[in-house]
């Protein structure tokens, strides 16, 4: 399989996963009906990449591709019509959120370096990719978007360390795109991690606790 194959075929379990995610959190946070749930899942899913392709100044993968778009759609109609038995598997959300995470991370940082991006730009293009989708999610639902909240663990941090790993890799020359797949797994961890033993990064000095 070549490189381009693999990175496809890791954005698109990205996509199935945060489209999962964001339509059971619209399902669970808010009153919607199956249009709200498809905007929320598809939103959450290709939000990411959007942001990340305009940034690097490239049409939006979603829109040359429709399989990007198709996938985002199959996951957010398994979660309507599967949210029933979802609710009762162990923290789904936040499971499938952090798979989503990961997976875009490493994508963003990797597509970073190919556009000749320096090491910096690409662990932040990393970072926006992961997060944008479900920020965009978050302010449809009219809540505090999850990288900002204080009360949601670790979640930017995960990011940064997965594109990391992927932007290390490269700068040491050993740049295989299986360095992605040890980035997402670090990121994927520390996520899951943070929400096991509640890990939260450092408030500012004197602020409330959380």
């Amino acid at each position: 399989m070549s490189t381009q194959s693999i990175i496809l075929v890791l954005d698109l379990m990205g996509v199935f996963a945060f489209a999962l995610d964001g339509a059971l959190t619209g399902i669970r946070s808010a009153r919607v009906d199956i249009v709200g749930v498809m905007v929320l899942g598809v939103t959450t899913a290709l939000g990411g990449g959007i942001i990340r392709d305009l940034l690097l100044g490239q049409t939006p993968a979603t829109f040359q591709d429709w399989r990007y778009i198709v996938v985002a759609l199959v996951g957010a109609t398994l979660a309507f019509f599967l949210n029933r038995q979802l609710r009762h598997l162990s923290t789904p959300i936040q499971l499938f959120d952090a798979a989503g995470l990961s997976l875009f991370a490493v994508i963003g940082a990797t597509k970073g370096l190919e556009a000749g991006f320096g090491p910096l730009q690409a662990v932040l293009l990393g970072m926006i990719t992961g997060v944008g989708g479900g920020t965009i999610r978050d302010v449809f639902l009219n809540r505090v978007p999850v990288v900002l909240s204080a009360n949601t663990r670790l979640y930017a941090i995960p990011a940064l360390l997965g594109a990391g790993v992927v932007v290390l890799s490269d700068i040491v020359g050993l740049g295989s795109i299986w360095f992605a797949v040890v980035g997402a797994l670090v990121c994927y961890s520390v996520r899951v991690l943070s929400l096991c033993f509640r890990w939260n990064a450092p408030p500012p000095p004197g602020a409330p606790p959380v």
